[in-house]
């Protein structure tokens, strides 16, 4: 599998992701994350896929919450893998939880494999978001769920306007400086801007087969918390 940029990106900035990921969300993240983890697990899933699984946090709660699931987690980054390796092996996750390379576009299972896929802050990043979406439903056991949690951008004032200065002003300047990383922090606020509005991605799950979709705004609206059904 040939190495994308943007997996190369998040190679460079894995030794302080998780750390930045919560100074920047001042721990806000790890809510949604519990959050989407309980939308996964209310069914008691026994095989769940998590997509974009970084360093494992999702996989990591879901675990948590349901001891009876296989979770798969996957990733394009081979670094933040090695990280999610490690704390996969810390929390002794290792017999739930399996981590492997792989990229959304084109997933190595059979159809209809499982009863829940899950996505945390990285559906945006698919290199083909038509072909990811296909491929979730594709493996998607019929009547199973795709669970997938994204930034999004308020649109009421005044949380519109101050998350809009942060955004673009001190989450970059911040992320840079602790990073030292001049540019993963500018992709995150332009990722967020091109991604499809609530409306609009709740149409693409429904045009790929998710069906029944939901969208739940989380603190004003900063991120989206989607479900939809395979039927």
């Amino acid at each position: 599998m040939s190495v994308s940029p943007i997996a190369t990106m998040f190679d460079r900035i894995s030794p302080k992701y998780d750390a930045l990921n919560h100074l920047l969300s001042l721990n806000i993240d790890k809510v949604w994350r519990r959050k989407a983890a309980k939308a996964v697990t209310k069914k008691q899933s026994k095989t769940i896929l998590d997509l974009a699984t970084g360093t494992a946090d999702l996989a990591i709660t879901l675990a948590k919450r349901n001891p009876q699931a296989h979770i798969i987690g996957m990733d394009m980054s081979e670094k933040m893998l090695e990280i999610g390796e490690e704390k996969v092996t810390k929390q002794k996750l290792d017999g739930q939880i399996e981590l492997r390379l792989g990229n959304a576009a084109a997933l190595p299972f059979e159809d209809d494999t499982f009863d829940a896929v899950s996505v945390a802050f990285g559906v945006r990043n698919f290199e083909d978001l038509d072909k990811g979406l296909s491929e979730i439903h594709r493996v998607l056991r019929p009547g199973g769920q795709a669970v997938i949690l994204e930034f999004s951008m308020p649109e009421k004032f005044p949380v519109k306007q101050l998350y809009r200065f942060y955004f673009k002003r001190i989450l970059p300047y911040v992320g840079k400086r602790i990073s030292k990383d001049e540019s993963a922090y500018d992709y995150l606020p332009t990722s967020v801007e091109h991604f499809p509005k609530p409306e609009t991605f709740l149409q693409l799950l429904g045009e790929k087969g998710l069906k029944n979709s939901t969208k739940r705004p989380l603190s004003f609206g900063i991120a989206t918390l989607y479900q939809a059904k395979k039927q």
